[in-house]
């Protein structure tokens, strides 16, 4: 198979919080059905994504956001790539972000069979690399709710 041909990625990330972004992004829409992040800052040692709420979470929702993205890292997921035309799209994988001017051909980043979505950047091979996921401060202002989280990586 010929080597796919995808726009060009211009951001370096920290791959465990990289990851743990999607992690954070899949769990974060399954509890509170709110899309994942529509705006972050991911890097080595603080992260920051924002979703679109109409409230702040309760500390208690909080808290059980967190054990379930360490639940998730626990159990040590495959992370994997697969390239598709964008008619192979599996049904519910959101395009919405991406550029105008993407190639037909996507990079899908699956970690394992919790999450999937398109991306270029950088990702552990399996969960277990990301280390602890602690979130470290929470705010909300004008239907955005933002976390903050650290990682421990081992």
């Amino acid at each position: 198979m010929e080597e796919p041909v995808l726009n060009a990625h211009n951001k370096d990330e920290f791959p465990p919080a990289h990851t743990a972004e999607h992690i954070l992004n899949r769990t974060m829409d399954n509890m509170f059905h709110c899309g994942r992040s529509k705006v972050n800052h991911i890097e080595r040692k603080k992260s920051k994504c924002n979703y679109v709420m109409d409230r702040a979470l309760t500390e208690e929702e909080v808290r059980q956001v967190e054990a379930r993205v360490n639940e998730i890292i626990a159990q040590d997921l495959p992370v994997t790539a697969r390239y598709v035309t964008r008619n192979e799209i599996p049904a519910g994988i959101d395009l919405s972000r991406l550029p105008a001017d993407a190639s037909e051909t996507l990079r899908l980043v699956y970690v394992g069979d919790y999450d999937v979505c398109p991306c270029l950047g950088s990702h552990v091979e399996h969960t277990a690399q990301i280390g602890e996921f602690r979130i470290t401060s929470t705010s909300f202002a004008e239907g955005s709710f933002r976390i903050v989280f650290r990682l421990s990586v081992q």
